[in-house]
């Protein structure tokens, strides 16, 4: 079997002297979907931050066959790995536009950079009504979307999403899982990070369940949804 898209193994990471990740294994192999959920405080955040080399780490972090634990974010962006943050981070005093323009720097072809504004677009069709507007004066829905637009821009292999479904009503959140089933068609791997287990395990293949900075289930999302423990713990749902 070829190497997986990304490898995590054995993975530590904090911030200062606080320790946040205790050996975290995780691997996205290319063309899943694969979802990090767990509670708020769990890690899952540190551990997206720790792949896109925001944060240092111990441990083994590979992507496409090579080591990037080494590499700076500006790098590891320019291979591929792009992340959507935790709380869209739009330049909210620049254009929908010219937020898209800050994902294509990896794009230094004009022709390629127009099909991706028309891929977006087609992907996010409010966002092409928008695309003179203020960033910052969109609705929360919106600004997702253009968070996720502009990550699509810079053309990524594998997108990491930090949760996508944060303060969003729930016909949003539906709205971006068929946006996320439509990119992996497109041959996008995707790395989702939800607290919104219900949205996640309807979208992706595997799952992996965080616990105050361990992985402490995983498994195709079918069995996950089925387990016990994981049930009564994030789906609401109690067993007699």
């Amino acid at each position: 079997m070829s190497e997986p898209l990304l490898r995590i193994s054995g993975l530590e990471a904090g911030y200062g002297m606080a320790p946040v990740l205790f050996e975290i294994d995780v691997e996205v192999r290319a063309g899943e979907i694969v979802t990090l959920v767990g509670s708020n405080g769990a890690g899952k955040t540190t551990l997206l931050r720790a792949v896109s080399r925001v944060i240092p780490s111990r441990g083994t972090l590979r992507f496409d066959g090579a080591d990037i634990a080494s590499l700076a974010p500006e790098h590891v962006f320019s291979r591929g790995l792009v992340q959507v943050p935790e709380g869209r981070q739009l330049f909210g005093k620049m254009t929908v536009e010219e937020n898209l323009l800050m994902g294509a720097q990896r794009q230094k072809d004009r022709a390629e950079m127009r099909r991706g504004f028309e891929r977006v677009y087609e992907l996010f069709p409010i966002l092409k009504d928008r695309r003179r507007q203020l960033a910052g004066n969109m609705s929360g829905g919106e600004q997702q979307m253009c968070a996720m637009a502009r990550a699509l821009m810079a053309a990524p292999r594998l997108l990491t999403v930090d949760e996508m479904s944060l303060g969003l009503a729930p016909v949003i959140v539906d709205e971006l899982i068929d946006v996320l089933s439509e990119i992996r068609k497109q041959g996008v791997t995707v790395l989702l990070v939800e607290q919104d287990v219900f949205a996640a395990f309807s979208v992706a293949d595997r799952g992996y369940v965080m616990e105050t900075g361990r992985i402490v289930r995983e498994g195709p999302t079918s069995e996950l949804a089925n387990d016990e423990s994981v049930r009564r713990a994030y789906l609401g749902e109690v067993t007699s």
